[in-house]
């Protein structure tokens, strides 16, 4: 996959870029660990502009957000309260637990937001509530885009920095990428296991 990333930015520069972090943002398989620091060592070679290369790739990430959230908008949170009703133990919630959870998103939604896009895999899957919880589209994308472009200049610095050896970051960023699948894969299997369905109101 590297050689096809590096094919790609080589190629098609700034547009790349941006196309490239578009299609990170919607699948996460697509490894932002690569194309930011490879873009980085171009910058410290002289084929791009630094300042262009963090443009490029926090306005890819932000544009592949919105499929997301607005998968989540069209999904709408009464429909999962009632997946939740007729699904809760697969889905280890209840309809009480999604109303507590989206209190929550609508107090600190931004802050949440914020914090997701720099977490490997979350950064994907936070539109999701924000579109459930219908946070106002301007907070979702200013959040988005403040993290985004965190997350950006520190792949994009690594990059510069290490040059030609600029694989070597995503060898350190791939540990953290297993630890949060496998931290996931553990809450839901402990979800699964300890869930209670939702207590109901005597008639």
């Amino acid at each position: 996959m590297s050689e096809w990333i590096v094919a790609i930015i080589n190629q098609s520069g700034y547009v790349g870029l941006f196309a490239l972090m578009l299609l990170e943002s919607v699948f996460p398989p697509i490894p932002s660990e690569l194309i930011v620091p490879f873009a980085g060592f171009a910058a410290a070679r002289g084929d791009m502009n630094l300042a262009g290369v963090l443009v490029a790739t926090s306005l890819g990430s932000v544009a592949g957000a919105l499929p997301w959230y607005y998968a989540g908008r069209l999904l709408g949170l009464e429909r999962i309260r009632k997946l939740a009703d007729r699904f809760g133990r697969w889905l280890t919630v209840n309809a009480d637990e999604i109303d507590k959870a989206t209190g929550y998103f609508n107090r600190y939604g931004p802050v949440i937001v914020l914090l997701g896009r720099l977490a490997p895999i979350i950064r994907t899957l936070i539109s999701v509530p924000a579109g459930l919880g219908r946070m106002n589209l301007a907070q979702f994308l200013l959040a988005t885009a403040i993290g985004a472009t965190i997350w950006n200049l520190i792949m994009v610095s690594a990059g510069y920095l290490v040059q030609e050896h600029f694989e070597l970051v995503a060898s350190y960023i791939d540990p953290l990428t297993i630890i949060v699948l496998v931290a996931v894969a553990i809450g839901y299997v402990f979800r699964l296991l300890t869930w209670r369905p939702q207590a109901r109101d005597p008639q």
